[in-house]
């Protein structure tokens, strides 16, 4: 019998965004089923205290003592929800206190100030990179390659859509991605446009049942999804990237952030991470 699902609470005065990330990291080291909440802009004593009615009502009806993580920079708010029958993981006071006696100085106590970032140049120099991803995804355009901090190669469906975005919303990269298709395979050569850009590949490949198994979802019954054409493929590519030098990575069995992380030390972008 599954065990129930633990209720688990992320109140923020911002969007919870990172209070959920946070969580979701610790959470993983236990073995349980968890169902997170994510109660954003609690900004005020009003909301805060509607935030500790729903907490108490689950623990009392659940009978279960519900896990809140917060981050909530004003200090009477933060009183308010500490007050409920959870159990209280206050992020900022874990770590604000010590930084403070550790530098010396009072933080700004700034509601969303890690999100307040709408008119700086790494907020919009990382809009810029999303729009730089989408227009080189799947290789629709040739332009401005020269641009991109990382162009990706690798078969179809082989991670390369996902992994572009990631790089680009949360690094602000600019990452293009091609698909290397029979045709390249024939010729034995990486497509035309991006060979004057050998530095700025990192190739992707992928397990060739695991690849079968999602072009199926895409095209069941289909060439393009047979386990033969998937081993063919994955080989071809494999072959051509040993071939040119081209550092590489299997997908697999990998999160899109542990793909990312790869790249990003093998690329080593000169730029802030956000």
């Amino acid at each position: 019998m599954s065990a129930k699902p633990r209720t688990v609470f992320i109140v923020s005065d911002g969007t919870g965004i990172t209070a959920e990330t946070f969580s979701q990291s610790i959470l993983a080291q236990f073995e349980l089923p968890f169902r997170q909440v994510r109660m954003p802009f609690i900004d005020t004593v009003d909301k805060a205290h509607q935030v500790v009615r729903e907490i108490n009502d689950y623990a009392k009806t659940s009978g279960l003592q519900p896990i809140v993580f917060t981050t909530l920079v004003d200090s009477e708010v933060n009183a308010v929800v500490s007050a409920s029958n959870g159990v209280m993981m206050d992020m900022f006071q874990t770590f604000i206190v010590p930084l403070e006696q550790a530098l010396g100085m009072k933080s700004t106590h700034a509601i969303g100030r890690f999100h307040n970032n709408a008119d700086t140049d790494s907020y919009k120099n990382r809009i810029e990179a999303i729009n730089f991803s989408l227009a080189h995804d799947d290789g629709q355009s040739n332009q401005n390659l020269a641009d991109a901090d990382v162009i990706l190669v690798g078969v179809s469906r082989s991670g390369k859509t996902p992994t572009s975005l990631y790089l680009a919303m949360q690094y602000g990269l600019k990452s293009a991605n091609y698909p290397l298709i029979p045709d390249d395979f024939e010729r034995n050569q990486m497509p035309v446009d991006i060979q004057p850009y050998r530095k700025k590949l990192f190739g992707l490949t992928i397990d060739p049942m695991r690849l079968s198994e999602i072009r199926n979802e895409r095209r069941p019954g289909s060439n393009y999804a047979k386990i033969e054409n998937c081993r063919y493929e994955v080989s071809e590519a494999e072959a051509m990237m040993r071939k040119h030098g081209i550092p590489w990575l299997s997908t697999t069995n990998k999160s899109i952030e542990e793909i990312a992380t790869t790249i990003l030390q093998e690329i080593k972008p000169d730029r802030p991470n956000y």
